[in-house]
């Protein structure tokens, strides 16, 4: 097992954008945003819990860029939507890396892609319910535990959506806001009870090129294009450099809010 002990590093690194020193969990890092905002902060100079619910292969090649990186990797198997499988990721955390620095809550259901795409509107309803919310809720109930007992306390990020704010028509878009919405309202009071030792934010991303948008109709992507101010899609990388920023020293004075990640198309 290997443990990590909050060195004068450590404590220079949480006043800084670098993560030097600093242990980050990132849910759902086999592939898009997860694993962008995982290898990002490895190539910061932190250490990683990594979680995957199906796609181990994709977990396991998330785990090797890390170490190709020169920094450690906890991979888990996780179901987010189950109390004990959360409960069991914290512990290991612990176990094999002494602390967790900031818990980023990016698994979330998908709904637009695979069998997914096929459910029905209340199947699609009760697995973002389920898998988003609820288990968004109790990782961010797990991690504020645990950082309250840490010394330097830490950092919760958990993924919205920029539509959240707006809404956008459409059944699919329905489900999101509903899903987006208590995300972003659970995070703001969570900031509060979490303060001063725990900061909550919240990222909203917007239209990012994730399997969703690779495998949409070029005429759907280029209208969306258009909408955009600074004139594309965003990548996961971009908003894997908003995580990079909430997570590190250079936000040790912002919580409970959320930064739109989606090239200006909401303000």
């Amino acid at each position: 097992m290997f443990r990590g002990t909050m060195s004068q590093a450590t404590a220079d690194a949480h006043d800084a954008l670098a993560l030097a020193g600093l242990v980050v969990l990132v849910t759902g890092a086999s592939s898009g945003i997860g694993r962008a905002i995982a290898l990002a902060a490895a190539s910061e100079g932190a250490d990683l819990v990594i979680t995957y619910r199906r796609n181990e292969a994709g977990g396991q090649a998330t785990a090797a860029d890390i170490r190709k990186l020169g920094r450690r990797v906890l991979l888990r198997q996780v179901d987010i939507s189950r109390q004990e499988e959360i409960e069991g990721l914290a512990a290991a955390a612990m176990a094999e890396l002494g602390r967790v620095d900031a818990w980023i809550n990016n698994a979330g259901a998908d709904i637009l892609t695979g069998e997914g795409a096929a459910l029905s509107r209340l199947d699609k309803l009760d697995r973002l319910l389920a898998v988003d919310v609820r288990g968004t809720m109790m990782a961010s109930w797990a991690a504020a535990e645990l950082m309250q007992r840490q010394a330097a306390g830490g950092t919760i990020i958990n993924m919205s959506w920029d539509g959240a704010l707006t809404g956008l028509e459409g059944e699919n878009p329905e489900l999101f806001s509903a899903m987006a919405g208590a995300i972003l309202s659970y995070s703001k009071s969570l900031a509060r009870t979490a303060a001063p030792k725990v900061r909550v934010n919240v990222l909203g991303p917007g239209w990012i090129e994730t399997a969703f948008g690779e495998g949409a109709p070029r005429q759907f992507r280029e209208r969306i294009r258009r909408r955009i101010p600074l004139g594309r899609w965003g990548t996961p990388e971009d908003v894997a450099k908003a995580a990079i920023f909430l997570a590190s020293g250079a936000a040790r004075y912002v919580t409970g809010q959320m930064i739109l990640v989606n090239g200006g198309e909401v303000m």
